[in-house]
């Protein structure tokens, strides 16, 4: 972790993004709720439609808990309403072409893919509360039991 000076505890500034619904993200906009932000490498890869699911059906929880969800990569809006929409997703999906948003939290980290050395979007889950401060973060997210640790996290 030493190479991901840690951000928590500080006010993340608020920033927009293009997101599914023909909608554009802005953190201040839900001010007063509870934020996860997941990093995500790629639509529709095994790990990351898992992880999707798997916040999806612990969304009402989430709900009850004042946190709403937002699942973020690299994809293009097309991409995220196909893959939102054949998941079935209650939540918008933000795309992050242009790594902003990747570069903001530093999740682009070299990995192995296939025996070659590759840059992309370490899994990750940041969680803002209400008053806009981040107040925890999970990196290099394995995806098993991951999404009941987050709302454990955001029900206390």
């Amino acid at each position: 972790m030493a190479d991901h000076p840690s951000i928590i505890n500080m006010t993340v500034p608020d920033f927009s993004a293009a997101m599914t619904g023909e909608q554009t993200f802005k953190l201040s906009d839900y001010h007063g709720k509870n934020i996860v932000l997941y990093f995500y490498p790629k639509d529709n890869t095994p790990g990351c439609t898992t992880e999707a699911i798997q916040f999806r059906d612990l969304y009402p929880q989430f709900q009850q808990k004042n946190t709403l969800i937002f699942g973020i990569s690299r994809d293009s809006i097309r991409s995220h309403e196909g893959f939102k929409s054949k998941l079935d997703l209650p939540f918008q999906l933000i795309s992050d072409p242009d790594e902003t948003l990747c570069a903001m939290f530093n999740v682009m980290k070299m990995k192995n893919m296939y025996g070659k050395q590759v840059r992309g979007i370490e899994r990750s889950t940041f969680i803002i509360d209400a008053a806009g401060t981040l107040v925890k973060e999970w990196r290099g997210v394995k995806v098993p039991a991951h999404v009941e640790e987050v709302l454990e996290f955001v029900s206390h």
